[in-house]
């Protein structure tokens, strides 16, 4: 009987090789998966300022202080929660989001734009920076809050909120930020478009960035149905989960399965 050339046996083994390395490959990707189809904040942060940043990276020394502590002082929910619709039950999608913010919802109008609007508006009612807190409406209208400390007021002005702006109001109130430039507090939303019948918008809860001046961001979003607020995973990168690196050379923003263009980075 004839030896084997070492070709084939070469050729054999590194068949094997490969095909252990897709076992091995499509193992880790169901592993994500089935990991990444709950709400888990795997490191179990109490707050977003608790959230580890990616390597090689700092939080930044923001322009407002007081807002960006606010920001990251926002409670996130225990290890395994799921994102809660304001009707019951878990919302779907699961796997989108990477922690739920502690943040009970005020109406089934809470939704994406409006969520943004929530917690600028908590902020500001915390401060006790109630002038400030005032919002333009669908049809241009000054929306003034005029409730003073009293909640029960502040929680029926934002229903009311909720039913008279959206992400064109949104949009129109707000004015463009450079990528690079990008603070905690800032949305990045966009109107109905063509391919799009509704808009959307995300807020940016944390900014951190590195030596070469790269730009990375956590965001918090509202959802239709209203459901929880929570923070969104960075299904792309696992790695760099839950912050999603900003490329300042006018690309499309990619944040989830969302996409923005650079104008759409926007700030009050």
């Amino acid at each position: 009987m004839k030896e084997k050339s070492p070709n084939i046996k070469k050729r054999r083994k590194l068949a094997v090789l490969m095909a252990v390395a897709l076992l091995l490959a499509f193992g880790g990707i169901w592993a994500w998966w089935a990991c990444s189809s709950k709400t888990s904040n795997n490191g179990n942060a109490r707050y977003i300022g608790e959230i580890p940043v990616p390597f090689g990276y700092q939080r930044i020394e923001p322009q407002d202080k007081s807002y960006t502590a606010y920001l990251r002082s926002l409670p996130l929910k225990p290890q395994g929660n799921k994102v809660q619709l304001y009707t019951g039950g878990d919302a779907n999608y699961q796997w989108l989001s990477a922690a739920v913010v502690d943040m009970k919802l005020l109406s089934n109008f809470e939704q994406c734009a409006d969520v943004t609007m929530r917690i600028r508006a908590e902020y500001l009612y915390k401060m006790g920076r109630f002038k400030d807190i005032c919002f333009t409406d669908v049809n241009g209208q000054k929306m003034q809050y005029q409730g003073g400390k009293n909640r029960n007021a502040f929680e029926s002005y934002l229903k009311g909120v909720y039913g008279m702006c959206n992400t064109a109001s949104l949009y129109r109130e707000t004015t463009p930020r450079p990528v690079r430039d990008v603070q905690p507090g800032d949305v990045l939303v966009y109107p109905a478009r063509d391919g799009h019948q509704y808009g959307h918008a995300v807020q940016v809860v944390d900014v951190a960035r590195n030596r070469s001046g790269k730009v990375a961001v956590l965001c918090v979003e509202g959802n239709t149905p209203a459901r929880e607020m929570h923070l969104l995973r960075n299904v792309a990168h696992p790695r760099r989960n839950p912050w999603f690196i900003l490329n300042d050379d006018g690309e499309t923003l990619h944040i989830s399965v969302f996409s923005f263009a650079p104008e759409e980075l926007r700030h009050y």
